[in-house]
């Protein structure tokens, strides 16, 4: 019974342990507090234009406030997303990586408690007669037993095995930010890709349109040229259009194709037609969201908060690297039974029990000292990592907070070009129908007409690309 009393003891006071590890102190964010401002950072104060660019509201709401599913509003991309999330390889990996680090911190805790095992026995001897002292006869000897006990288990007083707990503990929770990093990244990066493609598709659209026009103004042309009203250059600057055209035509159709593969990896099975975009204008909008006052919002990133756990692990590393400069206790202590005969062995009397602490004290060893400035050094580097990670978050977001300061600017101007460069198109196609002007005024006017309508998709597709990363960089996608 006393044994059994110091067991149960041993186990309080190992569970109650303290732990040398130093006490975690959060560090200061090496970042300014609130997020940069200048002419790149300016809200648009002018209307919206026909594409539909809007001023995010004053009162829109933060990232960490919007689901996924209520930031992207288009139900068909949301379709996508969600295929995503259940079949994309990338992910399922993060998330059985989440697996294992939970099951290695049930192991890691489970060393805090003994492990009782129970053993059978059975032993048979022969003892040769001539070195047999007793009977100077060969003999056999026989013995059964059942035993019920701990086997060297260590009693932590010092918070080694608490601090190795510890640490299990804070890379599981590693893991699982990091997991939610790469649901985050995943969602947009099936976004960009799907708003690729729908601009893409405009792009084959747009190309295909002037390749169809090319191609009427060069058969009026031909037709022209072979009544004498046209000269031949005239015919073959329509012709340089045509081909440049036609060239554009394949261009796009492989890029549209070279989208869906990329977006069917994503989505880890093939995307259905009738989920694919056809244009940028089919697709709705993301929620426009506000990055709020202070860079305090960066501290809440899922990789932000996966290198404060790799540091808080890398503290915890410290403790149990200190706790090895003290002595080692550890216990094994069995309760069973033994008899020379099986059908003996539960009866009164054959019970047997074994008791045997250890202690094991560091005397001289150098490893020791060196693990210990180890661990040291690996904090200031985790550190270091931590710091890193938190000033590249700033740089992202105050990146994308440049581009949606300017790129409405650039939309609305490039809008204004379109218009332009069509009204100068109509004039020169008049003026050169009716004789006043060369066919050149046409080729030029056509060219910029076609390189601003390309240039149009490319804005329109940048300011909605800057929604979704402005979300990912905030640390939305709960």
């Amino acid at each position: 019974m006393r044994r059994i009393i110091i067991l149960v003891f041993g186990a309080l006071v190992c569970i109650g342990g303290c732990t040398l590890a130093p006490k975690y102190n959060k560090p200061e964010a090496p970042i300014p507090a609130y997020w940069p401002s200048g002419a790149a950072y300016k809200e648009m104060n002018y209307p919206a234009v026909s594409h539909g660019a809007i001023k995010a509201p004053a009162d829109a709401p933060t990232a960490s406030e919007l689901s996924w599913k209520k930031f992207f509003t288009d139900e068909k991309l949301q379709q996508v997303i969600e295929t995503a999330l259940y079949n994309n390889r990338d992910l399922r990996i993060a998330a059985l990586n989440v697996e294992r680090a939970r099951a290695l911190y049930g192991i890691q805790r489970a060393e805090l408690f003994p492990a009782i095992n129970a053993t059978g026995s059975w032993t048979e001897q022969r003892v040769p007669a001539d070195i047999s002292a007793e009977s100077g006869e060969a003999m056999n000897f026989k013995q059964y037993g059942v035993n019920l006990g701990v086997s060297s288990w260590e009693l932590d007083f010092f918070g080694r095995i608490r601090s190795l707990k510890d640490r299990a503990l804070e890379q599981y929770l590693a893991t699982e930010q990091a997991r939610r990093s790469a649901q985050i990244s995943l969602m947009a990066e099936v976004t960009n890709v799907y708003l690729a493609l729908a601009a893409d598709h405009e792009n084959l659209k747009l190309a295909q349109s002037t390749l169809e026009a090319q191609q009427a103004t060069y058969n009026l042309i031909r037709r022209r040229y072979e009544v004498g009203v046209s000269s031949e250059i005239d015919l073959r600057q329509a012709q340089t259009r045509l081909e440049a055209a036609r060239v554009d035509v394949p261009k796009y159709t492989r890029q549209v194709a070279l989208d869906e593969n990329a977006l069917n990896l994503l989505a880890g099975s093939p995307v259905p037609a009738e989920l694919l975009p056809d244009e940028l204008n089919a697709v709705s909008a993301p929620k426009d969201i506000s990055p709020g006052l202070s860079s305090e919002v960066l501290l809440r990133r899922p990789d932000i908060l996966q290198a404060e756990h790799g540091l808080k692990a890398a503290n915890a590393s410290i403790g149990a690297a200190r706790a090895a400069f003290f002595p080692r206790i550890s216990l094994t202590s069995t309760i069973g039974t033994t008899s020379d005969d099986l059908a003996s062995l539960f009866k009164a009397g054959s019970n047997t029990w074994t008791f045997a602490p250890q202690v094991v004290m560091p005397v001289f060893d150098a490893r020791i000292w060196s693990a210990f400035k180890a661990t040291k050094v690996e904090r200031e580097i985790v550190l270091a990592q931590y710091e890193k990670a938190i000033q590249t978050a700033f740089r992202e977001v105050a990146d994308t907070l440049a581009v949606r300061g300017t790129v409405e600017k650039q939309l609305s101007a490039q809008q204004s070009l379109v218009d332009a460069t069509a009204e100068t198109y109509r004039l020169a196609s008049a003026r050169y129908t009716k004789g006043v002007d060369s066919y050149l005024g046409v080729l030029d006017a056509q060219r910029s007409l076609y390189a601003a309508q390309q240039g149009l998709i490319a804005f329109r597709l940048s300011r909605l690309t800057n929604m979704v990363t402005l979300y990912k960089v905030l640390g939305g996608g709960g």
